[in-house]
């Protein structure tokens, strides 16, 4: 039910001429604390009509001039004498409506948030704790997910409940939704409590590496690949069974199955490096990485038995390939790696370079300058301005300026060659 302003309030303060002037004096109440309200302002850049009007509120003398502080309990008794209002807020909410006390109110949803993180994390497993802990990471994504506190307690409780069956054993996710939030889509990417599970798990691995001496920053950059690598670090599987790891001569300890021959190309998918994880042995080996899968088949045509351990990221490695690399980097192999000279080439060789520490194979500026020599005369099929390869400065230039791709397939005889047993290892630096 609205109020009957007073028509002298009115035409003191309530002129359409006076909006503006209102709503900085509204904006002062409602950017005060409840428990500290403010005991003067001070208004400045008034117009002659603002000041004419406050001068009147305030019994002084009209003059020109262009600011002015208002006392408040001054001001409030003189409304009250007057009959006009029980005080300047008062009058303000009688003119245009209830002043809400934002500060106040964001006090009060900040001692909610900080409540229920402690409530939770007392309440929670281990790597929610942990997670809720770390204020800077976790605080911000819940208030986005969960846009108040009450729901984001509900999404809580139920990420909760996924990650204390964590880690798991080859587990589909959908089973573990299913299984844990009854709803086999619940951990779908973009999901909230997906969301939440993914960062709880990737601080759970920062600490571990930090632990263990290592640096391994991980972020999120929505990239699905990405995510389905993290959920398989974590034992659970996403399309377990797409683009498996292509592979040659990958040795294992001598009991362990495998479904590979020696000098065969060998398949192993998400679900078998998940599930069943192999003891890699390749302490202190060379373990090579292509891009494309028919060097792969080459290799094995040529070499058989007889080539180094190959590895094929396919293009940008899938969760499959990443989590083989994973492996075999733990279990001390030196990877070294090389793929087609054109953009996205040097750009999945950024990717594995950074990842995994591999050293260039053959994949330098003089390398590429040495292909181009022998390589067929066709026109320009490069963009200018292309990618910087982290390991080597020149090549981006060299690459713009030949404006040639070179695909892995035409250097297959050198590959090859270092490849074969018996050679005398080619300088890689």
């Amino acid at each position: 039910m609205k109020t009957t302003v007073d028509p002298r309030l009115q035409r003191l303060l309530g002129e359409p001429a006076l909006a503006a002037l209102r709503q900085r004096l509204r904006r002062r109440f409602e950017l005060a604390d409840a428990e500290h309200s403010p005991s003067s302002i001070q208004l400045n850049n008034l117009d002659s009509a603002e000041y004419s009007a406050l001068c009147q509120l305030t019994g002084r003398p009209s003059r020109i001039a262009r600011s002015m502080t208002l006392d408040i309990a001054d001001l409030d008794a003189r409304l009250r004498a007057a009959g006009l209002a029980d005080s300047l807020q008062n009058a303000l909410e009688h003119l245009d409506g209830p002043i809400v006390a934002k500060a106040s109110l964001r006090k009060e949803l900040s001692a909610q948030w900080a409540a229920l993180t402690r409530s939770a994390s007392a309440a929670s497993g281990p790597l929610l704790s942990s997670w809720l802990q770390d204020t800077a990471t976790s605080l911000p994504l819940l208030k986005r997910l969960g846009r108040d506190p009450t729901h984001a307690g509900q999404l809580l409780t139920a990420a909760d409940r996924v990650l204390c069956r964590l880690p798991a054993e080859g587990l589909p996710r959908s089973q573990l939704a299913a299984e844990t939030l009854g709803d086999a889509h619940a951990l779908d990417a973009g999901r909230p409590v997906a969301s939440l599970v993914l960062s709880a798990w990737r601080l759970r691995e920062r600490t571990k590496a930090a632990l263990d001496d290592k640096a391994t920053g991980q972020s999120n950059d929505g990239n699905e690949e990405r995510l389905r690598e993290v959920w398989s670090r974590a034992g659970v599987l996403i399309n377990e069974l797409a683009r498996p790891a292509l592979f040659l001569n990958l040795p294992v300890e001598p009991d362990a199955p495998r479904t590979w021959l020696p000098g065969e190309p060998g398949y192993l998918s998400l679900r078998q490096l998940v599930r069943q994880p192999y003891s890699w042995q390749v302490d202190g080996r060379n373990v090579y990485v292509c891009e494309n899968p028919n060097i792969v088949a080459i290799a094995a045509d040529r070499l058989g038995a007889d080539s180094a351990p190959l590895v094929c990221t396919d293009g940008m490695p899938a969760a499959a390939q990443r989590i083989l690399l994973d492996q075999l980097s733990s279990a001390g192999a030196q990877l070294y790696y090389h793929g087609d000279y054109d953009w996205p080439g040097i750009g999945i060789g950024n990717h594995v370079m950074r990842t995994w520490q591999a050293i260039p194979w053959r994949f330098g500026c003089n390398d590429y300058l040495e292909a181009m020599r022998v390589a067929p005369t066709r026109p320009r099929d490069l963009d200018t301005f292309g990618i910087e390869a982290l390991w080597d400065k020149e090549l981006r230039a060299a690459m713009d300026n030949q404006g040639i791709a070179i695909p892995e397939e035409a250097v297959a005889g050198k590959l090859l060659g270092d490849l074969s047993h018996g050679k005398k290892p080619f300088d890689h630096q």
